[in-house]
């Protein structure tokens, strides 16, 4: 699974640049912004429930392999369920909370402040509901990999030390590139949509 693949999206746009951005360009530019906004989050929420199958699969195939000594594995297939579940919640959210298109821009604004806030939180806690069940469920499959063969005193604890290292790694790779996405994306882009919203109320 790869929880940044829509940080790819994000990073094609011009960096927000927070307080100091021009109140005129952000009207402008607020509607296109809107709708990368959304479509990234459409991408990045299916391309996960996809990668969540692909892997609940391959874990399906590995346990039947592996026999009754694979049991471990219906433990990670559950964590990975719950992940996919999460993303599908994130949709029926996403949906239930989307404007309509004739929508004033207000409420557009105040729409996308409430999700980019909302991701923030996400991206924030994503050890929680995210990277801890994905790394427990790599290390169950390296323990079944790990009973499904004679333990070689000479290998094993090295072939344990690597993948744990490999895990360890991925995870601190996905917190720290989650937090400079908080940072250098959704933070800035939070403080341009709350100036644009006080520009509104004081218009009204």
């Amino acid at each position: 699974m790869n929880w940044n693949d829509y940080e790819a999206v994000w990073k094609r746009q011009p960096l927000p640049v927070g307080e100091q951005a021009d109140l005129a360009e952000l009207r402008q530019g607020f509607e296109d912004k809107h709708r990368k906004m959304a479509v990234t989050l459409l991408m990045r929420d299916w391309v996960e429930i996809v990668a969540c199958g692909v892997v609940v699969t391959s874990y399906l195939w590995f346990w039947y392999k592996a026999g009754r000594a694979g049991w471990p594995l219906g433990v990670a297939i559950l964590l990975i369920l719950g992940v996919a579940t999460f993303f599908l919640r994130e949709r029926r959210r996403a949906r239930r909370n989307r404007p309509g298109a004739d929508a004033s821009l207000r409420a557009k604004v105040e729409a996308d402040l409430d999700e980019l806030r909302h991701q923030r939180w996400l991206l924030l806690k994503v050890w929680h509901w995210y990277i801890a069940p994905c790394a427990i469920a790599m290390l169950l499959h390296v323990s079944v990999i790990l009973r499904s063969r004679p333990w070689d005193p000479g290998r094993e604890p090295l072939v344990i030390g690597l993948a744990c290292l490999f895990i360890a790694l991925a995870c601190w790779f996905a917190w720290t590139i989650n937090r400079v996405t908080v940072r250098k994306q959704i933070e800035p882009r939070i403080a341009e949509l709350e100036k644009l919203h006080r520009d509104l109320l004081s218009a009204e």
